[in-house]
């Protein structure tokens, strides 16, 4: 997993052996009033919030959005949530894409289904509603829900020359649809509540890709560059 978390005064990275997990700076925190306010940001190498130690037990529910898309199914959704919250569970990771195919949030490149990004609405609306933090995953290492294949099959089909889906990693066009996307997610203003996502304190984190693989390169270097590339533009 490769995540982003906010923090206002300092930018780091730290490199886990196969996962790699980067904490940098996204976004000067705006603290809103109420439950749970505040961003949760690092100290050291400590999650805090509001000053304090932020400790948590979390689980990974990445079909909400699909879910969320059919206003007849959100129920599934507040369920889980309510549960969840109800457990002492406080963060859930979920999916920010779908890329092509059924239900698609991005039918082409920076081509959007505005019913599914209302669905991914209501699930961080939902999340605020029951005090939970959200980690926003961009897309997937695998093909499932679109993952790299589309974004280079999109390549391919505009005349761009592609060798494997490792060139997500390495070439421009590419990497210019993921920029856009994550560019897209991020600038969102919420149907539901009006906040735009890297102003909702609800997102604790932004994950660049669901567990990064390069066939190409085993050492990890070619990913490396690619989230540290990622980092600069979110931040």
């Amino acid at each position: 997993m490769a995540s982003f978390i906010r923090n206002s005064h300092l930018s780091w990275s730290v490199l886990v052996v196969l996962y790699m997990t980067l904490l940098v700076s996204v976004c000067e925190a705006r603290v809103h009033r109420g439950k749970g306010s505040g961003f949760v940001r690092t100290k050291g190498p400590n999650f805090v919030l509001n000053g304090s130690p932020f400790l948590f037990n979390g689980f990974n529910a990445y079909w909400m959005m699909n879910v969320a898309t059919d206003p007849s199914e959100r129920m599934k959704v507040t369920q889980v949530l309510q549960d969840a919250a109800n457990a002492g569970l406080s963060v859930c990771r979920t999916w920010a894409f779908d890329d092509g195919g059924d239900k698609a949030l991005q039918i082409s490149p920076g081509a959007y289904d505005e019913r599914v990004f209302q669905g991914l609405d209501f699930v961080v609306a939902e999340a605020r509603k029951y005090g939970l933090r959200l980690i926003l995953s961009f897309v997937n290492n695998y093909k499932d829900f679109g993952g790299r294949q589309q974004y280079v099959n999109w390549a391919r089909s505009s005349g761009v020359e592609i060798n494997s889906d490792d060139d997500f990693y390495t070439n421009p066009i590419v990497k210019g649809y993921y920029k856009n996307h994550v560019q897209r997610v991020i600038t969102r203003v919420n149907t539901i509540t009006r906040i735009a996502y890297r102003d909702d304190t609800t997102i604790m984190a932004w994950e660049l890709i669901n567990e990064p693989r390069c066939e190409a390169d085993y050492s990890g270097r070619t990913v490396n560059v690619w989230v540290e590339e990622m980092a600069s533009f979110v931040k």
